[in-house]
């Protein structure tokens, strides 16, 4: 179910136009997926749903190069806030600021990489604020819809 809904918002997101003047800064809706994965079900089958997702996607509404910048960024957003959560001591809101961040540099990194042009760290900074904007917000509905399912499991335990 969740890799459906991930899915879905990775489609809504796509119908969502946002254009800042950097190629490819979107707000990351499908990662409330991942954050509420990671608080709710553990590392390994939230890197199985986000890791089918990318690829589904990728295949379904993208490319190549799609692929390579989406599981680059998920990777090291991933490792990073998979070891904030391990470390503790983290709100949400923040291990997903860092998730986002982190996505960010991922992606530039492989763009680097792929493209042999040392130039796009240029974009480093507008990719840091976005990220940590697109973080926040991804945190905070996260967080949201993290506390109603645990409310809600708590309440159907009591039944």
């Amino acid at each position: 179910m969740l890799l459906a809904l991930a899915m879905i918002l990775s489609y809504v997101e796509a119908m969502i136009p946002i254009n800042i003047g950097v190629p490819g800064v979107k707000l990351g809706l499908p990662n409330i997926v991942t954050v509420i994965g990671l608080y709710t079900l553990g590392a390994v089958p939230t890197l199985i749903i986000s890791f089918l997702r990318i690829l589904l996607v990728s295949f379904m509404f993208g490319n190549t190069m799609t692929l390579a910048y989406s599981l680059s960024g998920f990777a090291i957003s991933f490792l990073t806030m998979t070891a904030l959560i391990k470390i503790g001591g983290f709100q949400r809101t923040v291990v997903s600021i860092t998730g986002g961040v982190m996505h960010n540099v991922g992606q530039l990194l492989a763009a680097i990489l792929l493209l042999h042009s040392e130039a796009l760290l240029f974009y480093l900074p507008v990719l840091m604020v976005a990220g940590v904007v697109a973080g926040a917000l991804i945190g905070l509905v996260a967080g949201l819809i993290a506390d109603r399912i645990h409310m809600y499991l708590h309440q159907v335990q009591n039944i």
